[in-house]
């Protein structure tokens, strides 16, 4: 052994020693946050005199923690803090002074449920102006959820059901109003891709996929500043839902493949407009060869919440939380998830729809906005244009989310 190795011998052996060494703890933030799992998207609750892992569900669930000097103060409860065995006791107490340790954009306190990582999302967003040339996943779109289920450009389900419409307008005209996002079923006949839902049995005038994503394109090709996106509920195989795409005049133009997005990024608009590439097409089918076609398989580009706020009348239940149990609201990576925001019943009314959607604006930015860390880019909702939910979108488009 030389006399070099041996004075480098104690150098060496403290570099193999310095991933033992613990983090330091860390300076939390002071304010009011929502804590959430990393793993899961679920948040801390304050649950009798314990704490649980809850849906987000804004401040309905005592899910508001005000932190300062490592305590966390729940805000509906004043002066009860979080101990170090995860009950609730005063915060004169010196076991609930917790130490955070800090990694990126994420935390660590204590572990609850298995879990161990943290975000802190601030409960009041904070922003900036929306810029001038803004990037897809900072913009928001209206979207009409099971869009041709409305009653005009043909059938959509047996006659006894066709009573409840989706939508009350056709395709053209939605896109006349400012409709953006279109979620549509297609499901598996003798002729092709059929729009309908859940059975296309007893059907009459049944409507093609090919006609509504041709009128799409027709109304793109006209409005060449316009982008337009399409979810496709997937019950088709492969080659029917190819020879359909195929029978689409100028669908190759403007079909956006999200080429290099997880690379750089979403595209800003003005070079979706440039390239031309302004319609990107989601399948939430399984991957099986029908990517070939330019569809994109929904779960790898988007997140999306449980698409339920409960039945036809009645009240609502306004919790945030993805309708993937593999893949949270938070979730992100390379690039940012599309975030798209459902906000309907099952089963649409004329006056709930009104209701509901007069708050859309409120639940995306109080409630899905900060469960997914993320600003809602697609909020789809049932008779688009009832309730202002236009006004909704307005208003998300006029800032940038920054968790």
């Amino acid at each position: 052994m030389t006399l070099v190795t041996v004075r480098l011998l104690p150098a060496i052996a403290a570099l193999l020693l310095l991933p033992l060494v613990p983090a330091t703890a860390e300076a939390a933030p002071a304010g009011t946050f929502y804590v959430t799992s990393v793993r899961t998207g679920l948040n801390v609750a304050q649950s009798g005199s314990g704490l649980a892992l809850h849906r987000p569900k804004g401040n309905e669930d005592r899910q508001q923690w005000r932190l300062s000097d490592g305590r966390f103060e729940n805000t509906d409860s004043p002066g009860q803090c979080i101990t170090r065995q995860l009950t609730m006791g005063s915060c004169s107490q010196g076991d609930t002074v917790h130490e955070p340790r800090q990694f990126g954009d994420q935390w660590e306190f204590f572990a609850l449920g298995g879990e161990t990582r943290w975000y802190l999302t601030p409960v009041t967003s904070q922003t900036s102006p929306m810029p001038a040339d803004p990037r897809l996943d900072q913009m928001t779109f209206l979207t009409a959820h099971n869009a041709y289920a409305n009653g005009v450009d043909g059938g959509f389900a047996p006659p006894f059901v066709n009573l409840a419409k989706n939508q009350t307008r056709g395709i053209v005209q939605q896109l006349q109003d400012g409709v953006r996002g279109f979620m549509l079923d297609i499901h598996q006949t003798p002729d092709g891709a059929i729009l309908c839902h859940n059975s296309c049995t007893l059907v009459s005038k049944p409507v093609a996929l090919n006609v509504d994503v041709q009128r799409i394109v027709d109304f793109l090709k006209n409005n060449r500043s316009e982008i337009v996106t399409v979810f496709l509920e997937d019950y088709v195989d492969a080659n029917t839902l190819r020879n359909e795409l195929r029978k689409v005049q100028g669908l190759n133009d403007v079909l956006n493949r999200a080429e290099g997005v997880q690379q750089n990024g979403w595209p800003t608009r003005s070079q979706m407009v440039s390239s031309n590439k302004r319609l990107l097409i989601f399948t939430d089918h399984g991957k099986d060869g029908r990517e070939d076609s330019g569809v994109l398989y929904q779960k790898d580009w988007t997140v999306e919440n449980y698409w339920s706020m409960g039945s036809g009348l009645g009240s609502s239940d306004w919790s945030c939380y993805s309708r993937w149990d593999e893949k949270p609201l938070t979730a992100t990576g390379n690039f940012q998830p599309l975030f798209v925001m459902n906000h309907f019943r099952d089963v649409p009314f004329t006056s709930t729809a009104t209701t509901d959607n007069g708050k859309l604006g409120n639940r995306a930015q109080q409630f899905c906005q900060p469960a997914a860390r993320k600003k809602p880019n697609f909020l789809a909702v049932d008779l688009y244009h009832l309730g202002n939910a236009a006004q909704a979108v307005q208003q998300l488009n006029a800032y940038v989310y920054r968790p």
